[in-house]
């Protein structure tokens, strides 16, 4: 089965093809840490684990290297305020982004590269830059990329050259969407700085932000790669000015396989403090929501389409993932004899159908649903005292593939058991009688007590029932 993702270089859907055989190299650009990750920021992530673990779904070796920005404006800025030493201060949010990957099950990159460990091979970078006449020093002592000497640039985000303005030089490391111009290479020392520099062949100073990933993703994956992803807020300036800058150096294209998602709303709206919309995962641990289920919430929505986070969702996922539980803990319950052929259809139709999804660009709304249709087809198959042993063990079997991808079905976690209050078996029982006796007047209200003592109750064919706690 081909893999297929839409390429923002091409604007279109192309089938995958890895310039090694077998072999998946990917960038993925990571945290800038200065604070502790959002929510917007872990819907890439996320994204990018989805794609990483397809990639393996379908039997690639995949390589990852994602880069943590630990030396730019914001860090700096940041780290003075708080009147810390610069490696000090971004520790704590490098710790605190491990943790947080962790949580959301979010599978490790074979390489991490920091910013302030990769210096002399940014200089060799933009020594190379200088040498081939695409880059400058200018008065400032700034050096800059010269665009006008890189023909395509622009070719990513489609950027308009014709109405840019002539001499414009960017020296920070974000600059206004619509702005085009000479951006910064290595950024002279000035006060601001503090004691925040190294030593180059063009003075004292530090890097600019976008030829970090550059000289990180050359160093480890190579001259050319196959995917490189990220938001769609860093399309441009920052994808856009890595491409001019690696390929003016090497004369080879850089990436075959660009990969964006798109942002992350809170509410309908854009997330913002000012709002009190905005969420680091911390913030919705702390209201008692878990890994798994804000993860949920984040792999729920196609990546290329808007995702709206609220609560209500995180709430839906804590009743849906509730449910495949109930349905776990119910398959290992079954015992009867057979060789499981009553589920291999229905197995075989809905691992199919996830598969050919998820290699639809990561088409995760129907992958979901053949999920579902295996819960619901299994629950019917034990309801009917159908489903065997063999046939259990086969359905958990398929959910734990679908797994290697989701990562959100616990399987072969075991719950803690709950004892049931004798009061609420009671009244489970004499529901049970009411029905029997076709008082189904006294069966309702006897249900409607159950939940009001925070019990659901299930009936079974036979006149057997089963008591979760809500």
């Amino acid at each position: 089965m081909d893999l297929r993702f839409f390429n923002t270089l091409e604007r279109r859907q192309m089938n995958f093809e890895a310039l090694t055989a077998g072999c998946a190299k990917m960038y993925t650009c990571g945290p800038t840490v200065y604070n502790f990750a959002h929510i917007g920021n872990f819907r890439a992530y996320v994204f990018e684990d989805i794609l990483r673990r397809t990639l393996e779904y379908f039997g690639f070796a995949v390589t990852q290297v994602m880069n943590l920005t630990d030396v730019d404006d914001k860090t700096i800025r940041d780290s003075r305020k708080e009147e810390l030493p610069l490696r000090e201060f971004t520790a704590k949010y490098k710790k605190a982004f491990f943790e947080d990957i962790k949580t959301l099950r979010i599978e490790p990159a074979e390489v991490y590269p920091a910013a302030t460990d990769h210096i002399p091979e940014m200089i060799n970078l933009i020594q190379t830059l200088m040498d081939k006449g695409f880059a400058y020093q200018a008065q400032d002592k700034c050096i800059y990329f010269s665009i006008d000497k890189c023909k395509d640039y622009g070719k990513l985000a489609r950027i308009d050259r014709e109405n840019q303005r002539d001499g414009v030089r960017i020296s920070t490391d974000e600059y206004a969407k619509d702005a085009v111009g000479d951006f910064a290479l290595w950024k002279a020392w000035d006060e601001a700085d503090g004691d925040v520099y190294w030593e180059s062949p063009w003075g004292k100073g530090r890097p600019g932000w976008h030829i970090e990933c550059s000289a990180m993703s050359m160093k480890y994956l190579g001259e050319s790669f196959d995917i490189h992803t990220g938001g769609v807020d860093n399309m441009f300036p920052h994808h856009e000015d890595e491409i001019a800058q690696s390929e003016s150096a090497t004369g080879k294209k850089w990436v075959n396989y660009w990969l964006h998602c798109e942002h992350l709303m809170v509410d309908g709206t854009k997330m913002s403090k000012s709002l009190g919309n905005f969420y680091t995962l911390r913030d919705l641990q702390n209201k008692g929501f878990s890994g798994r289920e804000i993860r949920w919430v984040l792999v729920g929505a196609h990546y290329r389409k808007k995702l709206n986070f609220t609560m209500d969702a995180l709430n839906q996922a804590r009743e849906t993932l509730g449910k495949f539980d109930d349905l776990f803990d119910r398959l290992r319950t079954i015992a009867a004899d057979g060789d499981g052929t009553e589920v291999r259809e229905l197995i075989d139709s809905t691992k199919n159908a996830f598969a050919t999804a998820m290699a639809d660009d990561l088409n995760i709304a129907p992958a979901l649903a053949a999920a579902f249709e295996l819960m619901r087809g299994a629950n019917r198959l034990a309801d009917e005292q159908k489903l065997t042993k063999a046939g259990a063990q086969a359905v958990m079997a398929a959910f734990r593939d679908f797994d290697r991808v989701i990562a959100c079905f616990d399987v072969d976690a075991v719950r803690e058991s709950v004892a049931i209050p004798a009061e609420v078996t009671a009244l489970a029982e004499a529901r049970a009688e009411a029905r029997k006796a076709k008082n189904f007047a006294e069966s309702d209200r006897l249900r409607d007590e159950l939940t009001k003592l925070g019990y659901a109750i299930k009936d079974i064919p036979g006149g057997a029932w089963e008591l979760k706690k809500l």
